[in-house]
């Protein structure tokens, strides 16, 4: 089953295709940084993050470079007015 064919499933479908994908290409960045975007879409954060840690490991160029970034901020996010209102 090819990427395209993939992104076109269902995020927990898509997930047990990528996984069998690793399994043959466990280096293949492409399929990491997807099953980390599906992760990060069943709120699956760290799974997500650990995904495009792979992925920016095996291809610093890597699209997962811009997820993991994001994912930075939005995790990090701190609004002091929202503490005690």
């Amino acid at each position: 089953m090819t990427l395209e064919e993939i992104k076109k499933l269902p995020a927990e479908e898509a997930i047990k295709a990528l996984d069998a994908r690793l399994t043959a290409n466990p280096s293949d960045d492409a399929a990491l940084t997807l099953r980390g975007m599906r992760h990060w879409a069943l709120s699956h954060r760290s799974l997500a993050i650990k995904d495009y840690l792979a992925a920016v490991r095996n291809n610093p160029d890597s699209p997962a470079a811009m997820l993991l970034q994001n994912a930075n901020d939005i995790l990090g996010f701190y609004n002091k007015d929202l503490l005690n209102p």
